[in-house]
C-alpha cells in the first residue's frame, strides 16, 4: 500500500511540474552606479582649459605622437573615454573649412548604424558657439561636439564607450556622460592667443 501511494504521489509530481508554463529569464545587465558630479580645471599646459570629472582620469592622446594638445579623458568605472582633439586656425579660413569639414565627415561615418543624427548649435555662458551632434542607435559614439573661435583655435570632442552591450542599457551612462560634456563645454575658455604650446606633460 505505502509503494503504491508513493508511486501515486511520484506521477502527481511529475504531471504538475510538466504542466507549469516555463518562462526564461530576460536576459540581465550589471546596475551601473553613477557617481556623483565634481570637477576640476583641466591643466595648465594647453592652449584652452575646462572642467573635467574628478572620477576621471586626463591622458595624453597616444594615438597621435605629434599631436601633444589632443588628450583623453577616461571614466574607467564607466569604460568610457571623451576623445579631445585641438588644431590651430592661424588666421587661415581654409584651414578652418578643412577643419569643419573632416569633423563632419567623421561624424557622417556613424550614418550607416545610427537611425538618426541630430545638431544643435548652442551659446555657452560665456558666448562661445559650439555644434552639437547626437546620435542615436547602436553607434560607438553618441555625442560630439565641435567649438571654434574662428581665428585661432578649433576644437572637437567624441564620446566612446568600450563596452560590448546595447546602448539601450547603456542610456543612464550616455545620459550622464552628455551632462559632464556640456559641463565641459560650457565652461571651455581659450587662452592667450600669445599662448607658447608645449609638450603636454599628463
Amino acid at each position: 500500500m505505502s509503494r503504491n501511494l508513493f508511486a501515486f504521489f511520484l506521477i502527481v509530481i511529475f504531471a504538475v511540474a510538466c504542466s507549469r508554463n516555463y518562462q526564461p529569464k530576460p536576459k540581465g545587465y550589471n546596475r551601473l552606479i553613477l557617481p556623483e558630479p565634481s570637477y576640476r580645471i583641466s591643466p595648465d599646459t594647453l592652449p584652452y582649459s575646462f572642467e573635467y570629472s574628478t572620477h576621471a582620469k586626463f591622458m595624453k592622446d597616444t594615438s597621435w605622437v605629434n599631436e601633444s594638445n589632443w588628450v583623453e579623458i577616461y571614466y574607467p568605472e564607466l569604460k568610457a573615454t571623451i576623445h579631445v582633439t585641438y588644431k590651430s586656425i592661424k588666421n587661415d579660413q581654409k584651414l578652418l573649412k578643412e577643419y569643419l569639414k573632416d569633423a563632419y565627415v567623421l561624424t557622417s561615418k556613424h550614418q550607416i548604424k545610427a537611425y538618426a543624427i541630430d545638431e544643435t548649435l548652442v551659446k555657452t555662458p560665456s558666448g562661445k558657439t559650439a555644434v552639437i551632434a547626437e546620435l542615436e542607435g547602436e553607434v560607438p559614439s553618441q555625442f560630439q561636439f565641435t567649438m571654434t573661435d574662428s581665428s585661432q583655435n578649433f576644437l572637437r570632442g567624441a564620446l566612446y564607450f568600450n563596452v560590448k552591450v546595447q546602448n539601450d542599457s547603456l542610456q543612464p551612462a550616455i545620459e550622464y556622460m552628455k551632462r559632464d560634456m556640456m559641463r565641459l563645454i560650457n565652461t571651455l575658455e581659450w587662452r592667450n592667443s600669445n599662448f607658447k604650446i608645449q609638450s603636454s606633460k599628463l
